[in-house]
């Protein structure tokens, strides 16, 4: 790879830094063709990109990038790949559904909205991040639960009545 190549990468993926608040950088190394074929086609099923990044590339980008990583960089280390995505839990979810057949893809790190999670232990709390849309449907269900109850409490006082 020339100097230009390197240079046209990083700013790729300093671009596409830039317009996401959801990475997820795992190792997904030692996995057999089909099963990489699957983790493929589960990401594009559940909008997220997947790609192998070289590290030293990404570790630049994310310098150049105006984003705050912390201390993600420095978990760069080994085969990574980078998956991006919309919902902050989608790639926890793909890469927990993965693990139920192997130890592969490991998590070695995530930013998610400014927030940076380091190491493989921290899989079960991404899993548990809600979307947005999880969250506005329980705001949803709790503005609605007293309404509810009044209406079944009227409700009710009107049999009574009766």
């Amino acid at each position: 790879m020339t100097r230009e190549d390197k240079s046209i990468a990083i700013q790729d993926l300093t671009a596409q830094l830039a317009d996401t608040k959801v990475i997820y950088v795992a190792d997904i190394s030692g996995l057999n063709a089909s099963t990489t074929s699957d983790l493929r086609r589960a990401c594009f099923k559940a909008g997220i990109k997947l790609e192998v990044v070289k590290n030293t590339l990404l570790a630049k980008a994310m310098e150049t990038s105006e984003n705050e990583y912390g201390d993600l960089p420095s978990i760069l280390k080994g085969n990574s790949a980078i998956m991006i995505g919309e919902a902050a839990n989608g790639p926890a979810k793909i890469i927990k559904e993965f693990r139920k057949k192997g130890d592969k893809p490991i998590l070695k790190g995530a930013y998610i909205n400014e927030e940076v999670y380091i190491g493989d232990n921290q899989l079960e709390s991404l899993v548990a991040i809600k979307s947005k849309e999880e969250m506005i449907g329980e705001i949803i269900g709790l503005l609605q639960s007293p309404a509810q109850r009044v209406i079944s409490a009227l409700t009710n006082q009107n049999k009574d009545e009766e």
